[in-house]
């Protein structure tokens, strides 16, 4: 064999391990990313890679100013072998800051936080439904910069934002899949308008989505390979995840059980068709019923306020939503089998109320094994739960915005969670 191909084979060799090697330093990232401060025997946990391995990388890491000891963290209590309990390690903070932007059907929130997981800065303003992607998006630089100068940073420590917005995103163009849920974005590229005027990579998804992100990352569907979030606010949606990643859908449309039909006769939806499941179950539905007998100034926060005082007129119409709710979601327990339910939204608030009736459903409409493994629980993040989502688009894959060895050697991997 000649010498050449000897050196070829060695280089290709070497270029391999180095692509490996860096592979494992991105795994170790999304892992810290993910978690926030964790031990080393965590991340190896979480990742698969052994102890030496983790620790030699989370030394790179530390060298170039990525990872740090997280200071004033509790560390890890001992594991059943003994030994001292681990020191948590975390990104650094000051290698840059995340940002989230939620644009609710009412209302817009933004957030900045680190890269440990520390809201740093947070503000909300209310919108109108049918605001043009103009005047919404000027809206969302304005507080986005207040609400950076809050945090003490500015755009350059920016890695990357997040943006949810209350209608289906159209995966291959970035646009808004469903034009009649958000008339004033019809061909807008959400994405590439926003970063345009900001300067900054930003990453967009569906409201729901990004609500189930963050209640598998950090709430009430932790540990979970099969869940779904239900919204159920102004509108109706779901975000799915299954098999232990998001799943969206040809084009971005998947989870949209607001647009169930329940009532073939029922009200005209904005969607175009007649009684889905948004015009008979969503916060609009629920005023306009109970506003004739509670008075015509009544609001969904007023709604939940006399529901947990008792009050019988709210507890019924709220029981009724959850009971159509729960109807909806007895054919997607069926068609995809999750393991966990989680109910988010302002009014996911409702409780039991909402609930109960829910779970009575479900076990009426759904197959026995679909209905028996599906576990209904509130959220715990409320109304917060999708911009937290949107701030964990970006920090569950900060190796997308972060500094690398070789930055193009391996592609990002898919959304998804490793461990708990």
């Amino acid at each position: 064999m000649s010498q050449r191909r000897v050196r070829s084979r060695q280089g290709n060799r070497v270029g391999s391990l180095g692509s490996l090697r860096e592979l494992n330093r991105r795994q170790v990232l999304r892992t810290l990313g993910e978690a926030g401060p964790v031990s080393r025997a965590e991340v190896a946990r979480r990742t698969g890679l052994s102890r030496s391995t983790v620790s030699s990388l989370v030394a790179e890491l530390q060298s170039a100013g990525l990872v740090v000891e997280a200071e004033g963290a509790q560390r890890e209590a001992p594991s059943d072998q003994g030994g001292r309990p681990g020191v948590l390690i975390a990104l650094d903070r000051s290698a840059g800051v995340a940002a989230g932007i939620d644009f609710g059907h009412r209302h817009l929130r933004v957030a900045v936080a680190d890269l440990a997981h520390t809201i740093l800065a947070e503000a909300v303003t209310d919108r109108e439904p049918d605001a043009r992607a103009e005047a919404d998006l000027d809206t969302a630089v304005r507080l986005f910069d207040r609400v950076l100068a809050e945090a003490g940073a500015d755009r350059e420590q920016v890695l990357g934002i997040g943006m949810g917005l209350p209608a289906p995103i159209d995966a291959a163009s970035g646009t808004v899949g469903a034009t009649a849920l958000l008339p004033g974005w019809v061909a807008v590229r959400a994405g590439e308008e926003l970063g345009h005027r900001i300067g900054l990579p930003v990453l967009v998804d569906n409201d729901a989505n990004l609500g189930a992100l963050a209640e598998w990352t950090w709430g009430a569907g932790r540990d979970c390979t099969e869940l779904a979030y239900i919204k159920v606010s102004s509108g109706i949606g779901a975000g799915l995840v299954l098999g232990g990643r998001l799943f969206r859908g040809a084009s971005g449309t998947a989870g949209e059980i607001g647009h169930i039909t329940v009532d073939e006769s029922g009200p005209v939806c904005r969607c175009g068709n007649r009684g889905c499941l948004e015009v008979v179950a969503g916060a609009p539905a629920i005023l306009e019923l109970l506003r004739p007998v509670r008075g015509p100034g009544l609001t969904l926060r007023d709604v939940l306020e006399m529901s947990a005082a008792g009050d019988q007129a709210t507890r019924r119409v709220l029981a009724d939503a959850g009971r159509q709710i729960g109807i909806a979601l007895a054919n997607l327990c069926n068609l995809f089998n999750p393991e966990r339910v989680v109910v988010g939204g302002q009014l996911g608030q409702a409780g039991e109320v909402l609930l109960d009736p829910m779970r009575e459903a479900v076990g009426r409409g759904a197959i026995s094994t679909a209905a028996e493994a599906a576990t209904i629980v509130a959220g715990r993040l409320g109304e917060r739960a999708e911009l937290l989502g949107a701030l964990a688009l970006v920090l569950r894959e900060p190796d997308r915005f972060l500094p690398t060895e070789h930055d193009d050697a391996v592609p990002p991997a898919p959304l998804r969670r490793v461990g708990t």
